[in-house]
């Protein structure tokens, strides 16, 4: 087995015929149809089936792909950064966040990032599910990631500070009248919720359960945005990284007693190059946010 031919099959269930990824490859059809039933004659398995819309996968293929998919992303890291200089980095940097974590720190460090290596791309997501998460760091498919916890080795997390929750609040509620609302004086009101797989959500839950509250749901978001705005106009209370709150909507945040944190974690993927390397000691430069800063109204 090579890795063009990892290529090769990813292109066709990419394109969904061989003639249309050997176009797309710039390379033969026949090459590329004896390539593909070498593959799966090595392999002893079939990895495509033929339906009326095309050649799409097998169960078995689906799972071979994903694992070629890594192979191949992990290939095209290492020539790129064989071929770059240190300071002519180029290619694509992978980062995922575990959602509402580092939302103001990222953007100053992957700036610095892209100021010092102007040719390199990047390419960032928010993942609502730390269990995903931590899925895709051993499948090795991302370069950095941002989440709360990890199971991978000490070598490879890196702890960049902790995170402090807070409370977001309608603009007339009386608790903003408070430095630190005591969860418990919420008790019976509405709360802007997360999906429910989502990190946050479960964060949320277990804080109330803790201060003895059964949550009312007032509707659930995916974007701790959208859960700040829609807790801004009344609907309901909601609580989220203090970084995530906006700075149009801090006056209506307040930290809780007693406090909430958890700590950021920065897992580097193994044999990590020099851009995830230099964007980690940009994270540590910065400050990770705690919520005594908020302002209060009136």
């Amino acid at each position: 087995m090579s890795l063009r031919q990892y290529e090769y099959a990813l292109a066709v269930a990419q394109e969904g015929s061989v003639t249309a990824a050997a176009e797309l490859l710039h390379v033969a059809q026949p090459s590329m149809s004896q390539q593909i039933r070498g593959l799966e004659r090595e392999l002893g398995v079939q990895l495509f089936t033929r339906t009326p819309t095309g050649l799409v996968p097998t169960v078995v293929g689906r799972a071979f792909l994903r694992e070629a998919e890594v192979a191949v992303n992990a290939s095209r890291r290492a020539r790129a950064t064989a071929r770059a200089g240190a300071d002519d980095l180029v290619g694509e940097l992978v980062v995922a966040v575990q959602m509402g974590f580092g939302t103001r720190q990222l953007p100053g460090a992957l700036s610095a990032l892209r100021s010092r290596f102007p040719r390199l791309e990047i390419s960032v997501f928010e993942e609502p599910s730390s269990a995903e998460l931590e899925q895709l760091c051993r499948r090795g498919v991302l370069d950095l990631a941002l989440m709360a916890a990890c199971e991978r080795s000490p070598s490879d997390t890196h702890h960049l500070g902790d995170e402090e929750f807070a409370v977001v609040l309608g603009a007339d509620h009386p608790q903003l009248a408070v430095d630190r609302v005591e969860l418990r004086a919420l008790e019976g009101e509405p709360w802007v919720r997360f999906d429910r797989d989502s990190a946050l959500d479960a964060v949320l839950l277990n804080v109330l359960r803790d201060n003895g509250l059964t949550p009312t749901t007032a509707a659930r978001v995916s974007q701790t945005a959208t859960a700040v705005r829609w807790a801004a106009q009344g609907l309901g209370a909601t609580l989220v990284p203090a970084s995530a709150v906006p700075q149009a909507h801090e006056h209506l945040a307040r930290p809780v007693t007693s406090a909430v944190s958890h700590p950021v974690i920065a897992v580097l993927r193994q044999n990590a190059g020099p851009a995830e390397t230099a964007l980690l000691e940009l994270l540590r430069e910065e400050s990770w946010h705690k919520a005594e800063g908020f302002a209060q109204v009136g």
